[in-house]
């Protein structure tokens, strides 16, 4: 069988894309099914940037076809923060409550209709050639007051879809599929996908 690496050691992460991409019918792998590899050091200033570089420099490693994406939540009254740095807000070892945490406390006092924000997923999908291509998604929201749900990852239980009244974490992975940055990131590049094995 044919075999995508998923440059993620994000359990959450993989599991989402593992689901979106099972319809494609090939293999997926993840970076705890290879031997170690170097750290990549995302120093990247943009979410395209970090992506091209982890799915590039997988890809010259392992030789394998691979996607990697790079992902975070865009908070408007704080100036576009977390940003880049989403997975680091609160410290390099922060954990997902850690991090959350620290948004509810700089967004204290701030009303409901400044507490506007988006998630940008960019995916990049390279091969052992250097050869790179990306695609964005992005999906509109705002940030409740206090978490709720225990689905998902990250900043889900604080983010509430617009066009909903309940937050990332409450959704099924179903519903969130079709509405997410990352579910419309990847059905851009479900195609792209296709085209790089025809080509192997």
């Amino acid at each position: 069988m044919r075999e995508l690496l998923i440059a993620t050691k994000n359990p959450g992460k993989l599991k989402e894309l593992q689901e979106l991409l099972r319809p494609l019918g090939i293999g997926v792998l993840s970076l705890a099914d290879l031997p170690p590899m170097p750290d990549i050091i995302e120093d990247g200033d943009s979410f395209a940037a970090n992506a091209v570089k982890k799915a590039r420099e997988t890809s010259r490693h392992t030789g394998y076809i691979t996607m990697a994406d790079d992902s975070g939540l865009i908070v408007d009254a704080l100036n576009g923060l977390p940003g880049i740095n989403s997975a680091r807000f609160a410290g390099d070892n922060a954990s997902d409550a850690d991090n959350n945490g620290k948004l509810l406390e700089l967004l204290a006092g701030v009303e409901q209709g400044k507490r506007t924000a988006r998630f940008v997923c960019v995916i990049a999908i390279g091969d052992k050639n250097g050869k790179v291509v990306t695609v964005e998604g992005r999906c509109e929201g705002r940030i409740d007051v206090a978490p709720k749900g225990s689905a998902g990852f990250g900043y889900d239980p604080l983010f509430i879809p617009t066009g909903h009244q309940i937050s990332f974490a409450q959704l099924s992975s179903q519903e969130k599929h079709k509405i997410s940055h990352r579910g419309q990131a990847l059905n851009q590049a479900i195609p792209l996908i296709k085209q790089f094995f025809v080509e192997e």
